[in-house]
Order: structure tokens, then sequence, then C-alpha cells
């Protein structure tokens, strides 16, 4: 009768689920430098193996045992700095591909965040060796070979033979993601920054304001407009048709591999290296971590690097999402009485700029053929001093179908105020003026 996996003893076990990831680190020990050697596969290879092992050594309790607590730390670095060292490397690979019109020093820094990923997997490899020694666990002989661990990037491309053009069904799905991206950046600017940030500013946001948790969820938001662009846009390849939509899409996958960047290191930085007090041997294990990949280096890459260019890339797709906006969206015009008893004050002129803002569309305020912008309160307000010296009762929106629509619900109900300009409560059509 053949043995139950149960009846395997632990360390036959920990020494099946480290073989791989030990082969691993003895071949990146066996290089003086990390030039050449960090290809998306063995980023690949190491993810797997310190996944496998790490969740191997949870379930045999690794975080509660003293012997085994600071391997299990080990993978668990390699494994967080590995995922973050792939999506920096695709971005690498990509860029010749994504239309991008500004860039600046994007490509240097890039670069630099990967000097630093490469280097702590460098520093981490021979630990994970000695840690093993000492736990007993069999050292692999041999090692992999280069060719094992091939780039992506060749010298050749396929022909290009699907068409991607879009068709009039699908401007529908446009006008949704553009709008939800103008959405992401709008929720985005308070975390926006435009000089680089000294370590003192930075430990002031991480992890109070900027965190793994923040971070994540604007990932899974871009994540899912992507994954709309991608199943209802352009189904086919990148090359060719509408450059446009194009470009739209390359300022979603830069900010998505960004994003999956800096959440894999702040998730790092969170759990493994920030100082929180507790049980005492998890403070030398972080002391040891922190000897090993360096803390005030990570922050700066998360910081000085993903959050700017993440910033950067949403403001310059901002311009692009609302051309994109522009040429597909409905358009009409309605006419509509303005606010009695008090006309364009504050707080009507909020409320209109906010729906056009909300929908992202272009929306005009007309009065007797002057144009205003109706996204800016500053302007409907010039309007508004315009009407009141004309004696003017009725005005023209012409624009965005959408938030026109909404426009004219709000103008049915006084723009939500009465004859003495106190708000009154919103149609639920408007919950979202809020």
């Amino acid at each position: 009768m053949e043995n139950s996996s149960c009846s395997i003893s632990f360390k036959n076990k920990v020494r099946i689920y480290s073989h791989d990831f030990l082969k691993a680190c003895v071949y990146i020990s066996s290089f003086d430098s990390p030039e050449h050697i960090f290809t998306k596969k063995l980023y690949s290879r190491l993810i797997a193996t310190s996944h496998l092992l790490e969740d191997f050594l949870d379930l045999h309790g690794a975080k509660n045992n003293k012997q085994w607590f600071f391997f299990r730390e080990l993978a668990s670095s390699v494994r967080h700095l590995s995922s973050s060292g792939y999506s920096q490397r695709h971005i690498g690979n990509r860029m010749v591909f994504y239309d991008l019109a500004d860039v600046g020093n994007f490509i240097q820094e890039g670069e630099k965040t990967l000097d630093f990923i490469t280097e702590s997997l460098m520093n981490l490899a021979p630990v994970v060796i000695d840690e093993a020694k000492r736990l007993s666990i069999d050292i692999p002989e041999g090692s992999y070979d280069q060719a094992n661990f091939p780039g992506v990037v060749t010298g050749e491309m396929l022909e290009y033979d699907i068409d991607d053009d879009v068709v009039t069904e699908q401007k529908q799905h446009i006008v949704k993601i553009a709008s939800e991206f103008l959405n992401i950046i709008k929720t985005f600017e308070p975390l926006s920054f435009y000089e680089p940030y000294t370590l003192q500013e930075i430990t002031r946001i991480v992890p109070f304001k900027v965190n793994e948790v923040e971070i994540r969820r604007f990932e899974m938001l871009i994540h899912n407009i992507q994954s709309s662009f991608d199943s209802y846009v352009i189904i086919g390849g990148y090359r060719y048709g509408n450059r446009k939509l194009k470009q739209l899409r390359a300022h979603f996958s830069v900010v998505l591999h960004i994003l999956e960047v800096q959440g894999r290191l702040l998730h790092y930085y969170e759990r493994h290296l920030l100082e929180l007090g507790g049980i005492s041997h998890c403070q030398q294990v972080r002391k040891r971590l922190t000897e090993l990949v360096d803390p005030k280096k990570l922050l700066d890459r998360t910081i000085n690097y993903c959050l700017y260019y993440v910033s950067h890339f949403l403001t310059a797709g901002k311009k692009v999402a609302h051309e994109i906006l522009d040429e597909n969206i409905e358009k009409t015009s309605i006419r509509v009485g303005i606010p009695v008893t008090r006309g364009f004050h504050n707080r009507p002129s909020m409320m209109v700029a906010k729906i056009v803002q909300y929908f992202g569309g272009k929306v005009e305020l007309v009065v007797n053929g002057d144009h205003f912008d109706a996204s800016s309160v500053l302007d409907i307000q010039w309007a508004g001093g315009k009407i009141q010296k004309e004696n003017i009762s009725e005005v023209v929106f012409e624009g965005d179908i959408r938030a026109l629509n909404d426009i004219k619900i709000l103008a049915s109900v006084n723009y939500a105020e009465d004859s003495m300009g106190k708000g009154l409560a919103l149609p639920k059509e408007l919950a979202y003026l809020k």
C-alpha cells in the first residue's frame, strides 16, 4: 500500500518544496552583477517557487516558529520583490510600443527602480542559501544555465493581419471607459505631487496616506477599465488603427503596471520592514531584512518613482480622454430656465459644473450667442452676470447628452434651491452631487 502524502516527513517535504527556489538562488549567487540575468522568465520562476515555499511554510506554522521564521520571511521577500521586478521589466519591454507623448525621465527612473530590486535580490540569494544550510536543507547540486532564462524581446514581429478598427456599436463603451478614466484621475488628484519628496516627508505619508490598500484600490480600478477596453473596444492588436484610442490604452497600461510595482513594494515594506513594535524575535528578523533590502531606497522608489509617474501619466492621459469623449459622445442642446430668484450664484453654478465634470464631456452654456464653459464655476458665474444684466430668463446648454439630461433634471427643481436661495433635497438621479 502506498504511503499517503501526509506520511512524508516535514524534513523531506521542505526539501522538495525548497528545491527549485534554492536552485534559482544558487543561479543568482553565481553572478557578480545583476546585469542581463533578471529576465521576465527568471522573475516568473522566482515568483512561483518562492510563493509555493512560503505557502508550504505557512501551512506548517513557520510564522510562529523561531527556527523557521527567518527562512519564511526570506521566501516572502523574494516573492514580493520579484513580483515588482516582473512588472517593472514588463514596462521596460513595452515602452517601445506605448505611444506616450511626454515620458520625461521615466525610463531612467524605471531603470533605477529595477536596479534597486535586482540589487536587493542579489543580497537575498546567498542569505537564503546560508539559512537553508543552517536548517539542514539540501542545496541543489549544479545550477541553471543562462540560456534557461532568455529575454522576451526578439528582433522579429509577426505579421499584422487582424483588423482592429472601431465600429459604431463600440462608441458607448468608449464613452463609458473614457468617463471612468477621468473620474479615476480626479479621485487620484489628492495624491499627486510635482517635486520629489524627502525621506522625512515620505515617512509622514507612508503608510498613513499612501499604503498598499489605497494603491491596490486604484490598481483594480485601472485594471477594470483596461479589461473593458480590451473586451469591447479593441479586441485585436495595438500597432495600427485609431492612434488616439491606442494612446489612451497606453496610459491605462503604463499606469496599471506602475501601480503593480508600487503595490507590491508597499506590501513588502508594511508587512516585512516597517517597525511597529511587537515580538522581539520578529523585530530581530526585520532588522536583518533591512540590512538586505534598504527601506530608504524602497520608499524613495515607491513614492518618487511609482507615485510620481502614476500621477504624471494620469494627467497626461486626461487630455486624450477628453478628446476621445468629444469625438464619441452623443451631443444635443436643451433650453432651460435660470435659477429663480437669485440666478447663477455660487451654489447652482457649482452643481452644474459638477454634473459636467462627472461625465467628462464638453458642455457649453450659451447666452445670446456667447459661449461659456459649463464645467467651470467661474465661467458660469460670468454668464450669470450677463444673464442678470440683459434680464434673460432662459439659457441654452449644448454638448454631452448625458450631462444635459441631468442638467435638465436639476433645472426642473430650480437647481435644488428655494426662492431664498436655500438648498433643497436633490432628486435621486443626482445623488452623486452630494
